[in-house]
C-alpha cells in the first residue's frame, strides 16, 4: 500500500516557477514508480513525467520537457515536480500518482494516487 499527499500547490504569476511536494509512506513507496499528472477544469488527465523508484531516470511528455522536473528523495519519502516558466495554460489540479512500472503515461498503470494540489497561473 501506498498513500500520498500532495503540496505546495498556490498561485504564481506567469513566468514564475513552483515547486510541489508529494510525501509518501517509507520503504514501500520507495520501490514504485512515480508520475505526476495534472488536469484543468473541463480537460481530460494529463500526464507531465515519471521517475523511476531509484530516481535515476525521468521520462516527460514532450511539451514538458524543460519547464517541469521531477525529482524524489527516497530518504524522504518524497518526490516533487520543479516548475518554472509558468504559464496560464498550466492551471489544473496537480497529481502524484504510484506505478509498479516504470515509465507509462497511461494513469491506468498507476496504483495509487494522491489527493491533488491546486496550481493556479495568472496572467
Amino acid at each position: 500500500q501506498v498513500q500520498l499527499v500532495e503540496s505546495g500547490g498556490g498561485l504564481v504569476q506567469a513566468g514564475g516557477s513552483l515547486r510541489l511536494s508529494c510525501a509518501g509512506s517509507g520503504r514501500t513507496f520507495n520501490s514504485y514508480a512515480m508520475g505526476w499528472f495534472r488536469q484543468a477544469p473541463g480537460k481530460e488527465r494529463e500526464f507531465i513525467g515519471v521517475i523511476s523508484w531509484s530516481g535515476t531516470s525521468t521520462y516527460y511528455k514532450d511539451s514538458m520537457k524543460g519547464r517541469f522536473t521531477i525529482s524524489r528523495d527516497n530518504a524522504k519519502s518524497t518526490v516533487a515536480l520543479q516548475m518554472s516558466s509558468l504559464k496560464p495554460e498550466d492551471t489544473a489540479v496537480y497529481y502524484c500518482a504510484a506505478s509498479s512500472t516504470y515509465a507509462s503515461t497511461n494513469g491506468r498503470a498507476y496504483e495509487y494516487w494522491g489527493q491533488g494540489t491546486q496550481v493556479t497561473v495568472s496572467s
